[in-house]
Parts: C-alpha cells; structure tokens; sequence
C-alpha cells in the first residue's frame, strides 16, 4: 500500500497531468505533472535495481536542483523506499561513508543504483524521507519524517503564505534541505505549485531567468538577496520573497525594499520541526524580527530564552518529546517570544567557551564586531589547539589595525580576537548558511592570511 505522500501525488497527477510542473531555467525542458510522473517510473525500471529490494530501505542520491532531481525522488516514492537527499557538492567518497553509517540499501553514482550490503529495514511503511542535519556539532545527524509530517509541513506553509497554483516557485535552494523540501518540493507534489530550476544564484542570472520564466515566489537566503539589493537588475513578476537559512540583516531587508518596492518576509524554520514562525507583512525582518508562528503551529517560551515548537510537522521518531498528540522540539536557538507572538533570533546557545582560565562569550565579541561602523558581518572563533585563541573573520572595507584599536578601545586585550582576516563576503554552505568549517580553516590556518 503506498504511503500518503504517493497517494497526494497521484491526485495531483490525475488533476492536473498536462500542466506545468517544472522548468529546467538552464536548458529550457519543460515536463508537465504527467511528464514527470512517467519519468520517475522509467527512472525506476532502468535504475540498476529490483525496486522491491528497496521497500522500506534508505536510499542515498545526490543531485543538482533540476527535473533529474525530482525524478529520482519520485522513483523512490513509487519504489516505497526512505530517501536520503545530500548535497549536490558532497564528495562522493563521503557519499559511500554516509550511505554505510545509515545502512542504506544503495547509493546512486550518477549512473545508477549501487545496491549496499547489510541495509536497515524501517518497519512503519509512511516513512519515506531522511533529512541530514549538521545540526550545531557539524557532524550530519538523521531526523527520519514520515509522509505525513512532510505533507504537514507543506500545508502550514502554503497556508500561511498564500501560495497556490497559479504561482510559480523559483527553485535555488536545494530542493532536498528542509526549507526547499517544505517550500518548493512537497508543495510541487502536493497541491501541485509549479516551479523553474534557476540557472545559478548569480544576479545576473536570476534576473535573466526572472525576465524569461516570470515565476512569482522565490525562496532565498541572506547571500542572495543582499546581492540582488545592491544590483541595478529588474524582479518584475516576484510577488513574494522569503528569506530564511540564515538571520536577514534589517539594513539588507531595508535595501530591497528601497530597490524593488517590496518587503522580503522572514522566515525560521529547522530540519527537526519544518517551518516554524514567518513574516506575514515584512514589516519584522525590517527591524530584525521573524514573525509569528505558521498556521498549525504552537510556540511555548522555555527557560534559557528557548523556543519549544510543536506541530503536525514535527518529528516524532526517536524524540520522546510531545504536546499532546503533537510532536515537540525544543529548539537550540535563543529566542525573545513577543507578547505578540513574534519571534526574534538572540543567536545560538552555547557560545561561551573557556580560553585561559577566563569565559569568552562569542556571540558578546561579534556583536561588539557588528557595531563598529563600516562593518557589515562578523564570525568569532577560537582555535583550540596548541596556541589557543580568539579569531574572527570580518566583512568590513576598514583594515584589521583600524578593528583591533576600535575593540582595544571599549574591551580588555584578552576580548579582542588575535586574528582579524577582513573579507569580501563569508563564505556559505549550499544551504545558504555561513559555512563555519571554511571560516575556521581560514582564520586560523597559520599560511592564511595574517592580521
């Protein structure tokens, strides 16, 4: 028997078969609902493997946004199989370790499916998909959803943002990461929202893409739209555009709006929970806030400025946490919950380390980073090894001198980071996160770049 998400999709294709469902920007293919269903069924019949070995069993693939994307995630729906989306740029040596740690029944190469030995089996049939999270230890941790929750997570945010079929979403995300699954991949399935796989997250080539497909909602991150505030490029058809990944910058949020005429929305959201909390009106990313929370989901404030999330959505295998019939989370993030509603990012928890007898507040540093003029982002580190110390890379046009006496001028010497690399940009994970590994290999990588 098929599991819910298979039976949302076939409704769709039966309702809709000869309409568009996705756009491939780069090469211009176009396949209807139709289309795409019969892809994924031939992807499944010449795919290397008995699809009835896979009943049940993870699957690893890792692809670049597009209709091969789409069509190999049918496929393993139709195959009643646990699909484990990665990142398109994980190398494949890490593809094959991670498939074993998970005891995946096989792993797609590119060509084909490479069955595994020793594969774990899920005994509950509405288990279809494995997220990957970095989580805050940036060792990846599966969080295993089923049909259900995912189909969940797509209606509070459907909901809750307006988005119907007549709006076509603009796919950069990468459609197997919890925002893109929530905002762009089960909403295709599920109530069939089209959507054009941009050509790459590039200015110039969104608003080319924009200009020949015209798609009218576009789930972003911070990168993205600082960018596109600063360029001199035309988004004619966006009616919608959401920011989410990573905390919106009220001054970006303030540029694109003075540039396009309209406001982004926020929007907070985590592998474990699906979307949490989104800006109706774009007025709170304006002033640094989120929102309130989607329809169907309930936020609680905990003790230690934390946030317990609690929805259909929310996962439930392995996590004895609940809210009645709800699954539960209590996120790791510091949050400020308005009498209103609202939620405001503090930051992540745990950002007080022990450097020399003394306790260090990371986030205390940044912030005293973000306030000096002319300093535009800032990630404070420490290097725990030998010569121990504090770090920070900084998007900034002053020098590393002019930084380090402003701080010496309001902090003790041992605040002030020992390191200072000024940059043109952080560098960001494909999820559109500030990628802390490449910042902590940068700062203190002795070759690197000296103060």
């Amino acid at each position: 028997m098929s599991h819910a998400m298979l039976q949302a999709w076939d409704r769709t294709v039966r309702h809709h078969g000869p309409e568009r469902a996705v756009v491939q920007a780069d090469n211009g293919t176009e396949l209807s609902f139709g289309e795409l269903d019969a892809s994924a069924t031939s992807w499944l019949a010449t795919c290397g493997v008995d699809a009835r070995q896979l009943r049940g069993r993870p699957v690893l693939f890792a692809e670049p946004n597009g209709i091969g994307w789409l069509r190999i995630f049918l496929g393993l729906l139709k195959a009643g199989a646990v699909a484990v989306p990665l990142d398109a740029t994980e190398p494949r040596a890490a593809q094959r370790h991670i498939a074993g740690a998970l005891r995946a029944a096989a792993w797609w190469n590119g060509t084909r499916l490479e069955p595994l030995a020793r594969s774990r089996c899920y005994r509950d049939p509405s288990i279809c998909l494995v997220k990957l999270t970095s989580g805050t230890t940036g060792r990846p941790q599966a969080r295993v959803f089923t049909a259900g929750q995912l189909l969940a997570d797509a209606r509070q945010v459907t909901a809750t943002m307006g988005l119907g079929r007549r709006d076509l979403n603009y796919a950069l995300i990468p459609l197997g990461h919890s925002y893109g699954l929530g905002n762009l991949t089960v909403p295709l399935l599920a109530p069939g929202v089209p959507m054009v796989c941009g050509t790459a997250p590039l200015p110039h080539a969104i608003a080319a893409d924009f200009a020949r497909w015209r798609p009218t909602v576009f789930p972003g991150v911070p990168a993205m739209w600082r960018a596109l505030a600063a360029s001199p490029l035309r988004l004619d058809s966006l009616r919608l555009g959401i920011s989410a990944g990573a905390p919106l910058p009220p001054e970006v949020a303030r540029a694109f709006a003075a540039r396009f005429g309209r406001r982004l929305h926020g929007f907070y959201g985590s592998s474990e929970t699906g979307g949490i909390a989104y800006d109706r009106t774009g007025s709170a990313t304006l002033a640094g806030g989120t929102g309130r929370a989607l329809h169907g989901v309930k936020l609680t404030a905990a003790s230690g400025a934390r946030l317990l999330v609690a929805s259909a959505a929310v996962l439930t295998h392995g996590n004895r946490r609940r809210s009645g019939r709800l699954g539960a989370w209590l996120m790791p993030d510091r949050v400020e919950l308005g009498p209103d509603g609202g939620v405001r990012l503090l930051g992540r928890r745990g950002t007080t380390v022990k450097l020399a007898g003394r306790r260090v507040n990371l986030r205390e540093i940044s912030d005293r980073l973000l306030h000096l003029p002319g300093v535009r982002e800032a990630w404070v580190g420490i290097n725990s090894g030998a010569d121990p110390g504090l770090g920070a890379a900084v998007v900034t046009d002053r020098t590393p001198a002019e930084l380090r006496a402003a701080l010496l001028a309001a902090a003790p010497a041992w605040k002030v980071p020992k390191i200072l690399v000024v940059l043109a940009a952080l560098p960001l994970t494909t999820r559109g996160k500030t990628d802390t590994r490449a910042l902590q290999a940068l700062v203190f990588d002795r070759r690197g770049p000296k103060p």
